[in-house]
């Protein structure tokens, strides 16, 4: 998805949103950051409920559908580096490793 598909997305889902503030905010925050890190990432970062939780929020199936698989960031993500080049991603992602999922980036990586 293009930046200006993407920022029309939010303005439809802003636009459109019923309910607390902080989770749109949280949803939203969520996608932007996407753009740069990819859905690899925010699903190493974030619970399966939160990711579903934020999907349903911005009208999307699937953060596939609107993001890259890997962001140009996404070297700076602790969790990525953990499993880059391995077959555990899909593990990590439905709990079968632990120890893993972390929101923590490294700006010197």
């Amino acid at each position: 998805m293009s930046d200006e598909e993407l920022l029309r997305l939010v303005d439809r889902v802003v636009d459109q949103y019923d309910g607390n503030l902080d989770e749109i905010e949280s949803a939203v925050g969520m996608l932007m950051l996407g753009r740069y890190y990819g859905w690899r990432v925010l699903l190493l970062a974030h619970s399966p409920n939160t990711i579903r939780k934020y999907q349903k929020i911005l009208g999307i199936k699937s953060l596939k559908d609107v993001l890259p698989e890997v962001g140009m960031l996404a070297h700076r993500s602790d969790a990525w580096r953990l499993v880059e080049g391995t077959q555990n991603f899909w593990k990590v992602v439905r709990g079968q490793i632990g120890g893993v999922r972390s929101t923590r980036v490294d700006k010197s990586s």
